[in-house]
């Protein structure tokens, strides 16, 4: 990890200097993506923030006929954020209002890369809305690779799709399986209150195997393991933003267990490299972990440190407050460890994350103190 040095003092140079790490990062596979169409689905979420932009900032540099479209679906049921519509006017860039689980027959645009991220994501959120996030996870993705399948029979061939899954499809793993790896077939509850986004995204990776066995359709597979960083509404629930809009607001930090579950984290710009590179470089029909393996701290642990750089940076004057959730199923089904191994990206996409904790959460939360506004979803 690089030594942490608190340099950067606004939003907009911590957004400047995550999409420089980010193009210095994917020199190689951006020059691949040279000159093709991109659809991003769910690109105005959190995960799309970094997508698009670094893909549009590659065209600053490259030459007109290198230029990478970029095609975003969402039907922005949580609004169109300020950061797309600022980017409206950009000629590589096209927004398109559509919700992913409608059948894609009317859709005339061929692509070259597919990214589908359109997917509730938060666990306060997906609970809320069960039945849309199990059709975004397998009817949207089914509608995807039918498309797909339609592009290749047409002799247009997709060079790559990727779908993010999820690391919750592990379950909550035994200490022999810490860290876990891509073989581990995990200990998931399919009833539970988790089980619309655990099983619906276990059964999409599911769908994407057999596309490609059955049909060579070049669909890869994204683990994401706990990010974190500026595109994550304040609004989103995951524990993160909730502790830094509590230091924000200058309030205690509320932890509704006892601390003890444990993860790690894994800052935006880092894993926005490994999901290009998995874009890039993945073998269909494979899932990648991407996150990082250390350290692995409790939540209890997480929230200290982010007191610890509120007061670095807001001169916060909250403490650590130990509270009982009001919703009696929050912590059903809630892993006590989650932690990657992620040998499997490092050995076969050269994946190196190099953002520590500590720098991840100084740049989050500057991010956060300009960006408090956020649509509820």
């Amino acid at each position: 990890m690089r030594k942490f040095e608190q340099t950067i003092t606004s939003a907009s140079e911590v957004v400047r200097t995550d999409i420089e790490y980010i193009q210095s990062s994917l020199r190689l596979e951006l020059d691949q993506l040279a000159g093709s169409k991109i659809l991003i689905t769910g690109g105005a979420g959190f995960l799309g923030y970094y997508l698009v932009q670094s893909l549009l900032d590659y065209n600053r540099r490259a030459d007109k006929k290198d230029f990478i479209n970029v095609v975003v679906y969402d039907n922005y049921v949580r609004g169109v954020p300020q950061w797309l519509i600022n980017l409206k006017k950009n000629p590589q860039l096209k927004l398109v209002n559509y919700d992913i689980t409608d059948p894609l027959s009317a859709i005339t645009d061929h692509f070259s890369y597919i990214i589908h991220a359109a997917s509730i994501a938060s666990p306060t959120y997906y609970r809320k809305y069960p039945l849309q996030t199990m059709d975004a996870n397998v009817k949207g993705l089914r509608n995807l690779l039918e498309y797909a399948l339609r592009q290749k029979e047409e002799g247009r061939p997709l060079k790559s799709f990727l779908f993010f899954s999820t690391s919750e499809i592990y379950g909550d793993p035994g200490s022999s399986h810490i860290p876990t790896p891509e073989t581990y077939r995990g200990n998931v509850s399919c009833t539970g209150p988790r089980a619309c986004y655990d099983e619906s995204k276990r059964y999409g990776e599911t769908l994407c195997v057999t596309f490609a066995k059955e049909f060579n359709i070049p669909v890869t597979i994204a683990r994401p393991f706990n990010n974190y960083g500026p595109g994550l509404k304040i609004t989103d629930r995951r524990v993160i933003p909730d502790f830094m809009r509590d230091v924000l607001q200058d309030k205690n930090i509320k932890l509704f267990s006892d601390g003890s579950p444990s993860r790690t984290f894994c800052y935006i710009t880092d894993a926005i490299i490994g999901y290009f590179k998995i874009l890039v470089n993945g073998k269909a029909g494979e899932p990648y972990n991407i996150g990082l393996s250390e350290p692995e701290i409790t939540i209890k642990d997480l929230a200290e440190k982010t007191i610890s750089v509120g007061q670095s940076l807001l001169d916060y004057s909250g403490k650590l407050e130990f509270a009982t959730s009001s919703d009696p199923g929050y912590l059903v089904d809630n892993p006590n460890r989650r932690c990657p191994d992620i040998t499997k990206a490092q050995e076969q996409l050269g994946y190196k994350p190099t953002v520590d904790l500590e720098e991840g959460l100084y740049r989050n939360l500057l991010w956060y103190k300009e960006n408090q506004e956020a649509i509820e979803a």
